[in-house]
């Protein structure tokens, strides 16, 4: 599962593809300025190469990930092949996913020894494999780290990923706005595994938003470990333990599935539930408005296709639309919407299963 975001950070290939359109731009501007050109004739900011949908220069793409045992990760692969298909000019060299360190390792140097021009690299466990990323920098090869972030930055040109303390965040604003009327309101937590620094965030995030509401209190929380089964199991605890509260946030919609199926054995409908990641199933339920679901807080899996857009560009030395920078930046960090009724058809087709 995901982890934080690193500090901005970023590097020069060998190569020299990363930044060649910088350093040209840099010179012409620099020529510019101690000319006698007048400032009309300098070359805009905004006339810099950027990646677009028109077919450039090849560019073969390695990609390596964990196993897709869970929705989220299925999904992860299903954006990173379907972005692919998009450009003619790139080939996508995708590994069999593993959760074993060594084998992943071993994955990403045959992609190393085959000279992709850019790696995207989900690591099952990213500070484990912090020195083959570094290996592959120092090959000339970018790396584009998705999510779970090495444990060096000199490990990657450019880390993508999602906000783990902004899904807490934006869950509890969420549940506080459909409480603020009511007093003495109690809500409760189902968590996901507790050892993980990604659940730690999404807690923080969730009782840092809740302190702006003095009429609300969080009365329970249960770990759970991502899963069908241990969602129900600890939510059905919950239960249990709270005859009555007001609001329930749920770090994950897989497990919330199980959630869901404990709290409709208990027949209880007193509360409103906040899922979080993004699944179809989620979606499905908010749009038909027919169980305590009424939102889910977003960590997109099309985290994987913008990866695959930065990775073109790196290999085709551009930029990327829309910023004036001649560079990719070093440090992507991905918006958790939060879907609701009114919004979820647009999100609908970001669901994962």
């Amino acid at each position: 599962m995901p982890e934080p975001t690193p500090f901005a950070h970023r590097l020069t290939s060998r190569r020299g593809m990363l930044f060649g359109a910088a350093a040209v731009s840099a010179g012409t501007l620099l020529v510019g300025c101690t000319s006698n050109e007048s400032k009309d004739e300098e070359p805009a900011a905004n006339d810099r190469p950027a990646a677009d949908d028109k077919p450039g220069k090849a560019v073969t793409i390695g990609f390596a990930g964990p196993q897709a045992d869970h929705g989220w990760l299925n999904a992860i692969n299903d954006n990173a092949k379907s972005r692919a298909k998009k450009y003619s000019d790139v080939t996508l060299e995708i590994t069999e996913g593993s959760n074993d360190t060594a084998q992943q390792i071993g994955q990403i140097q045959t992609l190393i020894n085959k000279k992709v021009d850019v790696l995207v690299i989900l690591p099952a466990d990213g500070k484990a494999l912090t020195q083959v990323g570094l290996q592959a920098m120092r090959a000339g090869i970018p790396v584009v780290n998705l999510d779970r972030v090495f444990a060096s930055p000199q490990a990657y040109r450019c880390w993508i990923g999602g906000d783990n303390y902004g899904m807490g965040l934006n869950a509890g604003h969420y549940i506080g706005e459909q409480l603020k009327g009511k007093k003495n309101a109690k809500v409760v937590e189902l968590a996901g595994l507790d050892n993980l620094e990604l659940t730690q965030q999404r807690t923080k995030g969730f009782d840092d938003a809740l302190k702006n509401y003095p009429n609300i209190r969080k009365v329970a929380r249960q770990a759970a470990d991502f899963t069908v089964e241990s969602g129900q199991a600890k939510m059905a605890q919950l239960l249990q333990a709270q005859s009555s509260f007001d609001a329930l946030w749920n770090h994950d919609d897989d497990q919330g599935v199980g959630a869901l199926r404990a709290i409709d054995q208990a027949g209880r409908d007193d509360f409103l539930m906040v899922g979080g990641a993004g699944a179809k199933s989620a979606m499905d339920a908010i749009k038909a408005g027919n169980s305590v679901l009424k939102a889910t807080v977003l960590y997109p899996p099309t985290m994987a296709a913008s990866a695959i857009d930065l990775a073109r560009a790196l290999g085709q030395g551009k930029g990327v639309g829309g910023l004036a920078e001649f560079e990719i930046p070093s440090s992507l960090t991905l918006y958790s919407a939060v879907v609701t009724k009114d919004n979820v058809d647009q999100y609908l087709p970001t669901g994962f299963i």
